[in-house]
């Protein structure tokens, strides 16, 4: 009936498709400061008006909540589907080889550049979804609308917004996530923790770690700094540390004017210690007893937290160099070391701590070590489990607390997100999975993922495309890129099951 009509109109809009994508790609949408009516930024706030042009620009009814969500509205009777889409993105690195984050390039039969994969260019598909349906003059009983968010990267404080205000409707999916379907998603534990504590002064020290800017991602770079220790030590503790993790590490002395990036890390002694260091008046004692800076390089490979075996984590590689090294005993060395011990490098399930578990239809326990910054007075970090059906606080969060505390850390709490699970064998479920299979000839089942989509607090909400099996498109990491036929092919999807639920 219909499939063929849908079929040619969305092939013949493939660079219109591709173009409308380009332009949201070219906004940097990365949460930014609150300003006046932008509540995550400028960059958030001018996607989200790019995003109302292009779909009042094809006929859909669009509202503003708080400039957090905006939604598109197509039909006439009653609201049958929610279609939730992202357009903020998570940081980028100078590591980009194809093209720039946020400058669109198509290389064969692929578009690069950061949103192509998540979550842009699956908002397209979806918005081409519902024009075609529209232009085509295809009938539908029920509505359908598309809500496009601003803040799913950095915790969906927009849709609690939006659903502070509106109903969830009686069906809703996410392309934010794999075909044919993901109907389970784990809970969640993920959490930050700090401790002070009095800073010795002795040598050899630690003098700053940083690494990491977002929970859920598997940190790619840190860098540490360290004082007293001669440099082919370091190199020689480094080249068995990358040989164990597979992280690169490198190194630059650093002494006077070359040290200032760190003066905030530092005390007003050992900011002292380098300008004298660095000073050319110094007499030859002074620079003969001048403290030796070290800044350490760590650079792995990011992933998303829910798979943190896919990554490597350049700061649990850190600390495993940082714990062989000859360090002054000190109580921030110590906590440096405790949390060592709980995160080792290649751990990812959580065993160290004590919580590692698994369950059939959800998999198993994840933990990623995700953000530290560390100075010799002070500390704060946060990691992200997801966890399968069966976790809770007595079995995952409260042990992980007291062992915290066992090491003079404490977590903000041990409050956990419950699993989210909709029943494989619904209509709605398999309504979906019959249009995947319709289009890829495959047949679907259901999934469960650590990962956390814009569907997991809603009841009937589920995860539905646009990553294909064995398709690696670099999510969350260097050169993202979405395959231009799996976006065409997503909106056909889309269409389809539109057709079926709202027709």
């Amino acid at each position: 009936m219909y499939k063929e009509k849908i079929d040619t109109y969305i092939d013949g809009k493939r660079e219109e498709m591709l173009a409308d994508l380009s332009a949201l790609v070219r906004i940097d949408s990365q949460r930014g400061e609150a300003k006046e009516g932008m509540p995550y930024g400028e960059g958030p706030a001018k996607v989200l008006a790019a995003g109302t042009a292009l779909m009042e620009k094809y006929g859909l009814a669009v509202n503003n909540y708080g400039n957090r969500v905006i939604t598109g509205d197509f039909g006439e009777g009653e609201k049958e589907l929610d279609i939730l889409a992202h357009l903020d993105v998570v940081p980028v690195t100078e590591d980009w080889t194809v093209t720039q984050p946020f400058e669109s390039k198509i290389v064969g039969d692929r578009i690069y550049g950061r949103g192509t994969a998540d979550d842009k260019g699956p908002a397209i598909a979806a918005l081409y979804a519902i024009r075609a349906i529209k232009e085509l003059g295809l009938p539908l009983k029920k509505s359908v609308r598309l809500i496009l968010g601003s803040d799913e990267e950095c915790g969906s404080s927009d849709l609690k917004y939006y659903y502070g205000i509106e109903k969830e409707a009686p069906y809703s999916f996410t392309p934010d996530a794999d075909f044919p379907l993901i109907n389970i998603e784990k809970g969640r534990f993920a959490k930050s923790f700090e401790a002070a504590y009095a800073d010795n002064e002795q040598l050899p020290k630690v003098v700053m770690l940083k690494s990491g800017s977002k929970v859920n991602v598997v940190p790619q770079k840190a860098e540490a700094v360290v004082a007293g220790i001669e440099k082919e030590v370091l190199e020689k503790a480094a080249a068995q540390a990358a040989a164990e993790t597979g992280v690169e590490f490198t190194f630059e002395e650093c002494s006077g004017p070359v040290f200032t990036d760190f003066e905030k890390a530092v005390s007003g002694k050992e900011t002292e210690k380098k300008e004298q260091a660095g000073s050319p008046e110094g007499t030859g004692a002074e620079q003969a007893d001048a403290v030796v800076y070290c800044i350490i390089h760590a650079k792995g490979q990011a992933a998303h937290a829910s798979t943190p075996a896919d990554g490597k984590n350049a700061l649990t590689a850190m600390l495993h160099l940082l714990a062989a090294l000859p360090i002054a005993d000190s109580e921030g060395y110590r906590r440096l070391k405790g949390l060592h011990t709980m995160f080792p490098y290649a751990d990812t399930c959580g065993e160290a701590l004590g919580i590692r578990c698994s369950e059939p239809q959800s998999g198993e326990l994840t933990m990623c070590f995700s953000i530290l910054d560390y100075t010799p007075e002070k500390l704060r970090g946060e990691f992200d489990s997801r966890l399968p059906i069966g976790c809770n606080a007595a079995n995952t969060s409260e042990p992980v607390g007291r062992m915290f505390e066992s090491y003079g850390m404490k977590i903000a709490d041990t409050n956990i997100s419950n699993p989210h699970c909709v029943p494989g064998d619904s209509f709605f479920v398999k309504t979906l999975l019959d249009s995947f299979e319709r289009y890829t000839g495959s047949k679907g089942e259901p999934l469960s993922t650590g990962g956390g989509t814009y569907v997991h607090n809603l009841e009937r909400g589920v995860a539905f495309g646009c990553m294909m099996p064995d398709v690696d498109n670099h999510m969350h990491g260097d050169d993202e890129f979405m395959v231009i036929d799996t976006l065409l092919m997503s909106a056909k999807i889309f269409a389809d099951a539109i057709m079926k639920i709202c027709g």
